[in-house]
């Protein structure tokens, strides 16, 4: 069994959702927020950083997917969500867990079967997969998506030996 922590970046919101995957299907552990307020943009991302190291800390995740940033109408909002992304990947890699990047498309195709699904969609999914009878915050399910994402794409990986497969630093091509 392998616990994966999904992380939905942002600098003001960073969701984060941990499934158990036991390789048929996966199972819900946690869910929740950080919550960065309206401080400094500096304070903000310490708060994003500390905030996933506590998760990883507290539930001892072994991977971690996490949302590409997208080039949104406004490149400030975009440049401050890659910062916030950073921060969590950073964290990441310091706890030692291997990292992928899912594209919003790719997580709403693997969870939804349309890259097109509204967040709705996506969020009655995850509450369908992982047999959740509350609706998680969309922030928390946004990362819950990304963690069964990352779990589906694992799990496409194993039969062709991919997952074994290294490349320099020692992290798996994911």
């Amino acid at each position: 069994m392998t616990l994966i922590l999904g992380i939905d970046p942002g600098s003001r919101i960073t969701g984060y959702g941990v499934v158990r995957d036991s390789g048929r299907s996966c199972e819900y552990v946690a869910s929740g927020c950080i919550r960065t307020g309206s401080g400094s943009m500096p304070e903000r991302l310490q708060m994003v950083f500390r905030g996933v190291r506590e998760v990883i800390e507290t539930y001892g995740p072994v991977t971690m997917g996490i949302e590409q940033v997208f080039m949104a109408r406004n490149p400030d909002s975009a440049l401050k969500l890659g910062q916030a992304r950073g921060v969590a990947i950073v964290a990441g890699i310091e706890a030692g867990l291997d990292i992928a990047e899912y594209t919003a498309t790719q997580v709403k195709q693997a969870i939804a079967g349309s890259g097109g699904a509204d967040k709705e969609q996506v969020q009655m999914m995850v509450m369908h997969l992982l047999k959740l009878v509350q609706k998680p915050q969309i922030d928390a399910s946004d990362a819950l998506a990304i963690a069964l994402c990352h779990a589906h794409h694992r799990q496409s990986l194993i039969p062709h030996g991919l997952v074994a497969a290294k490349r320099r630093g020692g992290r798996l091509r994911l």
